[in-house]
């Protein structure tokens, strides 16, 4: 008879994320389908109860306290992660001093929205344009992946990012380069973001003015080719006008490697969200980076070479959950500051 109740007691544990998963779309949360992470929690379920409940034993009610326990411990962790991390959108600061900034005390804000994975507009990109004018930015950039994989063709989708985009404003303007090419298809995205008055640096470098210094901006294409990537943008320094500042627009932070022994003062990138689902004490157990937690996210520095990776907007595409787990969206805001050394 409790062995009946428990499977009882699973039936209904799954069908209660079966009907949070349902509920996402309808509530403008998220736009995945529900079937795989259904699956994968009522398989998760029945793994956590052949462990804890193994079939032939007799459970006492402290074992059968902790199975309940683990099993509402999964509903109330997809919840949270579904309906409330992705919306806990954060600001992070960093100040970046540079030497060849040669006006002490003055300062130029730049502006990092990276993988936006727009599906539909929710009260996160609601919020976008209002916090980031707050900021009140020198120049927007912004780091690829601006759609989600599955929504990518998607004639709803690159509307609501064009509505969004065309609400962001700089006086230095607002630059932004592909990201994964599976993710970013630019024949569709092109007209939305020229439309939207983003200009694309696709493999070009423009020169914008930071308080009367040169700031040598340069966007790259995001190859995953690191050989061919960083031959390009040896050319695209080779062109910078002289004590140029240099910023480096590209999706992975894989680059880096190679970006810092070419003195690169700025390298802004995205692409592995932090890590969107993190450990405390560990952090990341997935970022789609080839070096794995090396540049999960944050801050580096390497030479003279700052790199931020961020921990992006929006959320994974596909079948995955649109769920993130101690590992909050971000928009990032990197502060130059002068020093007054020519």
């Amino acid at each position: 008879a409790l062995g009946g109740t428990i499977a009882l007691g699973l039936v209904l544990w799954s069908l209660a994320d079966g009907a949070l998963l349902v509920s996402l779309p309808r509530r403008g949360v998220s736009f995945g389908p529900p079937q795989s992470p259904f699956l994968a929690l009522s398989l998760l379920r029945w793994l956590l109860t052949l462990l804890v409940l193994p079939p032939g034993v007799r459970w006492p009610w402290p074992v059968l306290a902790v199975w309940l326990a683990a099993q509402g411990a999964i509903l109330a962790l997809l919840a949270y992660g579904t309906l409330i991390e992705p919306f806990r959108l954060q600001i992070t600061h960093l100040e970046v001093p540079l030497d060849r900034l040669a006006n002490p005390g003055g300062s130029w804000r730049i502006v990092q929205l990276s993988d936006l994975h727009v599906e539909r507009l929710t009260r996160r990109e609601r919020a976008l344009p209002d916090l980031v004018a707050g900021l009140k930015p020198d120049l927007i950039v912004l780091t690829g992946d601006l759609l989600n994989t599955t929504y990518n063709r998607d004639p709803r989708a690159l509307a609501d990012l064009g509505a969004l985009l065309a609400q962001l404003d700089a006086p230095g303007g607002l630059y932004a380069v592909w990201g994964t090419p599976e993710v970013d298809v630019p024949p569709l995205l092109r007209p939305v973001l020229e439309k939207a008055g983003v200009t694309v640096l696709e493999d070009e470098a423009v020169e914008v003015s930071l308080g009367g210094h040169p700031l040598w901006l340069m966007g790259l294409r995001c190859t995953h080719d690191l050989e061919e990537d960083e031959a390009r943008l040896r050319g695209l320094l080779a062109a910078a006008p002289p004590k140029a500042l240099t910023l480096l627009l590209y999706h992975s932070p894989d680059l880096m490697p190679r970006v810092a022994p070419l003195g690169v003062d700025l390298f802004l990138a995205g692409h592995t969200h932090g890590g969107q689902w993190r450990v405390p004490g560990f952090g990341a157990l997935w970022t789609s980076s080839r070096y794995w937690k090396r540049y999960e996210g944050g801050h580096y520095r390497q030479g003279k070479t700052h790199l931020y990776v961020s921990r992006g907007i929006g959320l994974e595409g596909f079948g995955t959950p649109r769920a993130r787990f101690f590992c909050p969206p971000e928009i990032v805001v990197v502060t130059l500051t002068g020093q007054g050394v020519e």
